[in-house]
């Protein structure tokens, strides 16, 4: 027999939480002898017996609680996302809660993950028997009808059950606050204390689910709740005349997920008539057949809808992840052929039609307001300069957007806010939700469409139209994978080698000024300038000519993301330099 596995050395940028001391086989035994609720988990724990890399994968560590929740691979284990897992998460919660609020009440939905469903109602139950009133809905609902929800109901927390747009491998545990955006660091760092003292077996409290239900301590939300969620999004088309005389045709998939029902709902609602929904992605499956990643951002996604498109000749495809909270658009050019475009395309377009037309229509306020991540494209400060709208750059995280639209609703300035967006396909615009709003983003986006084909362009022309106004900005995205405990090794000894020999020049041009997120401090060749936001594991590089570089390991996955901005006089000039960019990150990386 192997020797017996034991976790000697923590790996780092991990919070220790006792089980790094144990021996990972009494662990694993432990949880043979009790994981029973899950036939599933029984099966995966014999089928690993004497596989020791397996079972220190399985349970090296536990997942972790931060302001994403709990996100990991489906399965048995302390670093699974699995019944155990999830209920010492919900017994913890119900811990925070009982303490901080009086008469605690939540909110939970589900998207259509494996076992979303299964996770959801058992923390509805856990909550319930610990006096924590529920509100759960009925049916798979998108994130930001999560958010409502919590705001609907003046709940003090909500859950949705959904791991966004990763492999179908991966489920996740993400919790609101009462505001409607997910937990700060402070909130999640006092749910993880209580999470940690919760035993996955003895610890949890738990009340049948029906029983619940029948006691009126669990309620179902309804259809009533969807409508009013729909009509809050609704009143945020500025030119529903226009979208009804276009004859818009529209390819959508919601990729087996949540968006199949409201998306179509809202684009009925404003006239668009013509949706050609993808037949093999319409119904909810968390298996994802027609695509291993569910995620908007990549072009894989459209293939099928491509093909679809050689008879119906749509103006737009649209494709929303499985929680529905980013939506990813393709585009016929002249040519015919079609062009995916970014994240932070869109953006910009959105935010340079809403800010132009509610300019036109009087309706723009005159403190008007506009946000998105910094690590998102600089052009939107150039369109929302050019209307005079206030521009606030914020960390990465949609929960600091949610976060600057509550403020604003506290100063009576809710209406000032224009939208806010994130390079990574999430949009928001309007304050009935305070995460990113994929039913809302297609029906802007679409409104967008049918707003320029009247005037003969589509949005590659649009977009085009915008970088011989303000700058040709080639923004890319690149991701490095660095999986289990050796991962997180590496990933902290590349952070901490770019903050302790930071580069003075990147691709050959000067770092004009290096910001590091985690001290809060800018240093510049002559001066030091604190950062006015949260502190966050990012570096970033500023090079000559509005190029940058930054760097920060993604919250989510085991990633060091690269986020690259190469400014040009032509588009072939920016791609140039953005390929010398990604090169230079690829060294980093190393």
């Amino acid at each position: 027999m192997c020797a017996t596995p034991k976790a000697t050395h923590k790996p780092r940028g991990v919070k220790d939480n006792g089980d790094y001391n144990m021996d990972v086989t009494a662990l694993y035994n432990q949880w043979l002898e009790n994981a029973t609720g899950d036939p599933d988990l029984t099966a995966e724990l014999e089928s690993i017996k004497g596989k020791d890399d397996e079972i220190l994968d399985r349970f090296y560590r536990s997942l972790e609680f931060g302001t994403a929740g709990l996100r990991g691979v489906i399965g048995a284990g302390t670093n699974r996302m699995n019944i155990y897992t999830v209920g010492r998460a919900t017994q913890g919660l119900a811990d925070f809660l009982n303490k901080n609020y009086e008469n605690p009440s939540i909110a939970i939905g589900y998207d259509s993950r494996i076992k979303s469903e299964y996770f959801s109602k058992e923390a509805a139950a856990i909550l319930a028997a610990n006096g924590i009133k529920v509100y759960i809905y009925d049916e798979l609902e998108p994130t930001p009808c999560l958010s409502f929800a919590i705001r609907y109901f003046h709940t003090s927390s909500g859950i949705i059950l959904t791991a966004s747009h990763n492999p179908a491998k991966y489920n996740g545990y993400k919790c609101y606050n009462p505001k409607g955006y997910q937990m700060t660091d402070e909130e999640a760092a006092e749910t993880y204390d209580f999470i940690q003292k919760v035993d996955y077996f003895t610890g949890i409290k738990k009340i049948d689910f029906d029983k619940a239900v029948a006691e009126g301590k669990i309620e179902y939300i309804g259809q009533e709740v969807i409508n009013a969620f729909l009509d809050e999004v609704q009143k945020q088309c500025v030119n529903p005349q226009v979208v009804k005389e276009s004859g818009l045709k529209v390819i959508y998939t919601p990729l087996n997920g949540t968006g199949n029902k409201p998306v179509r709902q809202i684009l009925k609602r404003i006239g668009v008539e013509n949706v050609y929904v993808v037949p093999q992605q319409e119904k909810p499956d968390g298996n994802f057949p027609t695509c291993p990643f569910p995620n908007p951002e990549i072009k894989q996604v459209f293939e099928i809808g491509l093909e679809m498109n050689k008879k119906i000749g749509a103006d737009i495809l649209l494709a929303t992840d499985p929680d529905c909270d980013r939506v990813g658009i393709a585009v016929p050019n002249k040519e015919g052929e079609l062009v995916l475009m970014s994240g932070n395309e869109v953006g910009a377009m959105l935010l340079n039609y809403l800010l132009s037309q509610r300019k036109e229509k009087g309706t723009l306020p005159k403190s008007a307001i506009a946000v998105k991540s910094f690590v998102s494209t600089d052009l939107a400060e150039k369109i929302a300069k050019k209307y005079n709208c206030t521009f606030k750059n914020l960390l990465t995280g949609f929960k600091y957007i949610g976060e600057l639209i509550t403020n604003l609703e506290a100063q009576g300035r809710a209406d000032d806010f224009v939208m806010g967006f994130e390079e990574s396909y999430g949009y928001l615009a309007g304050t009935h939700a305070r995460d990113k709003d994929a039913v809302v983003a297609s029906m802007l986006i679409c409104e967008m469409a049918a707003y320029y084909k009247t005037k003969g362009m589509n949005l590659v022309d649009v977009m085009n139209s915008l970088y011989d106004e303000f700058g040709y900005y080639c923004n890319i995205v690149e991701s490095y994978t660095f999986e289990g405990a050796a991962g997180m090794e590496k990933m902290a000894q590349i952070m901490d080698g770019l903050r302790s020999n930071p580069p003075k020049a990147i691709a050959g041009m000067a770092v004009t000024a290096v910001s590091d997120y985690k001290t809060s401090v800018t240093k510049y060749a002559d001066r030091e300038e604190i950062i006015e936001l949260p502190k966050s594991n990012v570096l970033a590089y500023a090079l000559e000519n509005g190029n940058k570089l930054i760097v920060r390991p993604s919250g989510t996955e085991p990633k060091i993301k690269a986020y690259i901005t190469a400014v040009g006089e032509s588009r072939a000039d920016a791609s140039a330099i953005a390929d010398t960019l990604v090169a230079a990150a690829n060294e980093f990386m190393k």
